[in-house]
């Protein structure tokens, strides 16, 4: 299990525990955390689970694949460095602590 915090536009946080193996898109689709949409269900296929990861974890995930690059492209005002598809980010006990906001909408 790892600690996760989703952070709403708005503020509000939600700090959840999700269970290794899961997507971060998953852990906030089981807990009820709104802004995250997950249209295509984790397929990469859309970017309505897109989100910015806390400055302070950007180094410390895997590079985006180039699938997710272009999906990003469609994604409401994506952040060069921060912006990731939480159904990209695969849950491990190294992921402990991560902090993603939510972008203002999803598109």
């Amino acid at each position: 299990m790892a600690k996760i915090t989703y952070i709403e536009h708005n503020g509000t946080r939600h700090e959840v525990e999700v269970a290794t193996g899961l997507t971060v898109m998953e852990g906030a689709r089981d807990n009820g955390i709104p802004g995250i949409e997950a249209d295509c269900g984790g397929a990469c296929a859309c970017s309505t689970c897109h989100v910015y990861v806390d400055p302070a974890w950007v180094d410390k995930l895997p590079a985006r694949e180039d699938m997710e690059e272009d999906m990003l492209d469609f994604a409401y005002e994506p952040d060069p460095k921060r912006s990731r598809l939480t159904c990209q980010l695969k849950v491990s006990d190294a992921l402990d602590g991560l902090v993603v906001q939510m972008p203002e909408r999803q598109i």
